[in-house]
């Protein structure tokens, strides 16, 4: 069993076990070790831009150093922009410093391949058990052999070059007034000059991080000032980016906020029609809404779920050989151009379809209905206390009982926060709120 590793990587509290500059240190001595005797060995690294980021790219960096290996630095940029330059310029593996979405004390590590993918459960279970059993203690090089640090010029504008090439030739979107949440986060320098370059009119907010703001009331997590802005300034459409900028929500021109979902049925539906989805399949998680199903069904397309993480839905689309999956949560992965979610990947092939079907968001979305949903997210003390729980899990029989085939619950831990998370679905929004609320009773008097 993992002891560092969540269900994305090493998260935390900064400055508390195990995101401290002494793990950090570490970590980037055991992820060297992994390559010392590979030829001229090197790692990318790349931050978002919490107050904590600094403290800890310089902890990975001496310790990869002290190891023998050379760090290519990047600065702040998105994961996605980290795991392309990973590839781009044949690093052994990248290092992205981010807690994606989470507030801006939370900080984590994240390993990502020489191929761009992230590391699968073996090779974290492997960088542990280098960690634990100390394997680095005698890889102390000296002299010329230390490593060192290499400063990426121009890497962003490669990225930029790339992301603007899966496009048509001649593609622009003059004519569009939209507006850019980019959570004073690592997409604050890149997405609005992607759009501006294309010849959007952009109006950005939340663009000017200060170490402290990443994700405060922002973000796809939070996108109501995304909402509001749009709205204000009757623009076409919004995108909101999390923190990493690995994730995308979209806001309409009439202020429905637009999911993940609802971005792959849009996607998922327009590939259909050309023929370009291969197998009609897109996969997706246990947490997708059922209209997505429907909707892609109606098409005479699939859907397959997995389990809750990106990384697994990229198995999935491996697996059966598809090249488009995600989240509702806007993690959307386009597997011809990129090895995870990639935000503004997604929102630039979303207003390739809008250009092609030449109708505005609102339209677009109306091809899934979506069922009622409410999802709930508890803090617990205890989370395997809660699973055990005779009077929960006699609740939670008993709803499924009542939503007879019509609807679901599904919980689950949070991989990276003291967290259950609940979900409820089915077509009766006012029956969800009264079980919300019983649940919220049972689970109040049981004190977990």
């Amino acid at each position: 069993m993992k002891k560092l590793f969540g269900t994305d990587g090493i998260r935390g509290i900064a400055n508390r076990e195990p995101i401290t500059a002494e793990v950090a240190f570490h970590i980037g001595r055991t992820g060297a070790y992994l390559f010392k005797d590979k030829a001229d060995p090197k790692i990318l690294i790349g931050k978002d831009t919490r107050i904590s980021g600094d403290m800890l790219e310089a902890a990975l960096i001496a310790g990869i150093c002290s190891a023998g290996v050379d760090v290519l630095r990047v600065g702040i940029a998105p994961t996605p922009v980290v795991a392309y330059l990973t590839r781009a310029y044949h690093a052994n593996c990248g290092i992205v410093i981010s807690a994606s979405h989470n507030p801006f004390d939370h900080n984590g590590v994240k390993y990502i391949r020489g191929d761009g993918f992230k590391f699968s459960d073996s090779e974290e279970e492997e960088i542990e058990r280098i960690y634990f059993e100390n394997h680095s203690k005698d890889e102390w090089p000296t002299k010329e052999n230390i490593g060192r640090v290499k400063e990426l010029a121009g890497a962003i504008e490669r990225y930029i070059d790339y992301i603007k090439n899966t496009l048509p030739p001649k593609f622009k979107l003059k004519g569009y007034k939209i507006v850019l949440d980019c959570a004073n986060g690592a997409s604050f320098m890149i997405a609005p000059r992607v759009f501006t370059e294309l010849g959007a009119e952009i109006i950005t907010i939340n663009d000017k991080p200060n170490g402290i703001n990443i994700n405060f009331n922002c973000g796809s997590v939070h996108p109501a000032s995304l909402r509001e802005e749009v709205l204000r300034q009757k623009a076409d459409l919004g995108f909101s980016y999390d923190g990493d900028a690995d994730r995308v929500i979209a806001v309409d021109e009439k202020g429905n906020i637009v999911d993940g979902d609802q971005i792959m049925a849009i996607c998922a539906l327009n590939l259909i029609k050309k023929t370009q989805l291969p197998n009609k399949t897109v996969a997706t998680t246990l947490m997708s809404n059922i209209g997505f199903d429907r909707a892609i069904e109606k098409a005479g397309g699939k859907v397959i779920r997995t389990n809750i993480g990106d990384r697994y839905v990229l198995e999935m689309m491996k697996k059966v050989k598809t090249v488009l999956g995600g989240e509702q949560s806007g993690h959307i992965i386009f597997l011809q151009y990129s090895t995870t979610g990639d935000g503004l990947l997604t929102s630039l092939q979303l207003m390739k379809v809008l250009r092609e079907e030449e109708k505005p968001l609102s339209n677009l979305t109306s091809v899934m209905e979506k069922y009622p949903q409410i999802i709930l997210n508890y803090e617990v003390k205890d989370k395997e206390r809660f699973f055990k729980n005779v009077c929960i899990k006699k609740f939670i029989k008993e709803t499924e009982g009542e939503l007879d085939g019509k609807g679901r619950i599904f919980v689950r831990a949070s991989g990276t926060e003291p967290l259950i998370r609940i979900l409820l679905e089915g077509e009766d929004k006012n029956k969800l709120e009264k079980i919300s609320q019983d649940l919220r009773e049972v689970i109040e008097k049981e004190n977990i």
